[in-house]
């Protein structure tokens, strides 16, 4: 608990030096206030508590990781898999494929993970494993490979309505709605998406639901700004010990400005041979197939 206080006051000390720098609108400035005063009620935190300090502000750790992850970037050779290895990966999803027919979700998931590690630039593989998770209750893990299949191929449908199975399995319904709502601009015909997508717009009508406090989204602008994923994220949950899922509840009525979603990828095509044949059941919602 105490890293995480220590990362909430890195990001309340930022957000009160955008305050400070007056460039803001008026309307900007009463948002980030709100921000603030979220952030300093969910973690028990105040800037007069300078020891929760750290030595670097929020920019200067964003701009190292994200310089570091650059130089790897452009100093790393990427393992391109053997024509053995790209073969036997299929073979493992085709048993993976099987697996998940006979319900062996488990077996599954074991399969796609031996694929993975011989391929894992195939963004099929990832998807199906989050199905299985899915299957298994292991809905963050489900959200993990989604966004890895998301990351590798943008245009991938299935992977934007799994991703919105996932988060409706999680009660997150406003953030499925635009990940199902992404699948169907890919895929505009699919009728599982359309159903899903009703289905998760009637669950947020019904379910009041904590808004986040923005604070994701100057996190997501600045990775796009400067060109890097999500690996930053990560490593710096590694130094604060911080859970990068966790969201700030804050009051619906004084936030409803905050909210805002962001789109991703391009209008693609569909993938051919990645599905299982065989649909899913369960809160009305359908998987995989």
């Amino acid at each position: 608990m105490a890293d995480q206080k220590r990362l909430a006051f890195s990001i309340i000390q930022f957000l009160h030096t955008q305050l400070q720098n007056g460039s803001m609108s008026p309307d900007a400035q009463e948002s980030l206030e709100v921000a603030i005063q979220c952030l300093e009620t969910a973690f028990g935190v105040s800037m007069e508590d300078q020891s929760l300090a750290v030595s670097q502000t929020l920019p200067e750790i964003f701009e190292a990781v994200a310089g570091k992850l650059e130089h790897s970037r452009t100093n790393s050779e990427p393992v391109t898999p053997s024509e053995d290895d790209v073969a036997e990966a299929e073979r493992l999803k085709t048993e993976g494929n099987d697996q998940m027919k006979a319900e062996n979700f488990e077996a599954a998931v074991s399969f796609y993970g031996k694929a993975i590690e011989l391929n894992p630039a195939n963004a099929v593989y990832f998807c199906n494993r989050a199905a299985a998770y899915s299957k298994l209750g292991n809905y963050a893990g489900a959200v993990r490979d989604c966004e890895r299949a998301i990351g590798i191929d943008p245009s991938y449908s299935k992977a934007y309505g799994r991703m919105g199975l996932a988060l409706s399995s999680l009660n997150k319904h406003t953030e499925a709605v635009v990940y199902y709502k992404k699948a169907l601009e890919l895929d505009p015909d699919n009728e599982t998406y359309k159903s899903n997508l009703k289905i998760a717009e009637q669950k947020m009508k019904e379910t009041p639901s904590p808004v986040s406090c923005g604070i994701w989204e100057f996190i997501e602008v600045k990775r796009a700004g400067a060109g890097v994923g999500k690996g930053w994220v990560g490593e710096w949950e590694g130094i604060f010990g911080w859970n990068s899922q966790r969201s700030w509840e804050c009051p619906k009525e004084r936030l409803e400005k905050l909210q805002g979603v962001t789109s991703r990828g391009s209008r693609g095509s569909r993938r051919a041979g990645e599905g299982f044949g065989t649909k899913d059941g369960g809160t009305g919602h359908r998987e995989w197939g």
